[in-house]
């Protein structure tokens, strides 16, 4: 059985260092695992209660849900936006909680990673990212972390991908991951 794990970036712009980690932790997906990227976080609606009703969910959301229901685990990728998480990757996640006690990332593990220009690489933004999951009812793997400080910097003429102690690091982070939820599906 392969391990599908579902990748969120929280950055939109096209040459976005996290997208590019994100394409990365695609391509080193170990045997038995696939990371799927997933793309259209920017046609998601801002989340309100009074579109969230059955038959009348937007397709970019219900689209969203339906990727993440379909995944073992999720992969976020953040970059810190002034001190915090970017609104779209929040977004998502209050997208993905409800309806409430059965959001579609209940139970379902969840790594976040990234990288940021500060010399901290986006810790406070990581962190909110998993409080707001873990409220949402996603299992928060706390032992797994990446954050990667001086993005603008350290991928100015670069690209993750080719930055040796970046994809060691990766590849151990979704290793890892991957090894958890196998565990998981195997003793269940």
């Amino acid at each position: 059985m392969s391990v599908r794990i579902l990748a969120l970036v929280g950055s939109l712009r096209a040459g976005s260092h996290n997208r590019q980690l994100a394409e990365t932790a695609v391509k080193l997906a170990p045997a038995g695992a696939e990371v799927a990227l997933y793309e259209g976080l920017a046609e998601i609606p801002f989340y309100n209660e009074d579109i969230d009703v059955e038959g009348g969910v937007p397709a970019a959301a219900a689209k969203l849900r339906e990727a993440a229901a379909g995944a073992d685990a999720l992969l976020l990728f953040t970059p810190e936006y002034n001190g915090t998480i970017p609104a779209v990757l929040k977004n998502a996640i209050d997208w993905l909680s409800r309806p409430f006690g059965a959001g579609a990332i209940g139970g379902k593990p969840v790594v976040v990673v990234g990288t940021a220009f500060g010399q901290y690489g986006g810790v406070w933004a990581q962190d909110e990212a998993r409080k707001a999951v873990g409220i949402a009812g996603g299992k928060v793997v706390e032992d797994i972390k990446l954050s990667i400080p001086g993005s603008v910097t350290r991928f100015a003429e670069t690209h993750p991908a080719d930055d040796s102690e970046v994809t060691e690091q990766l590849t151990e982070v979704v290793n890892r991951l991957h090894a958890l939820v196998d565990a998981e599906q195997t003793a269940a």
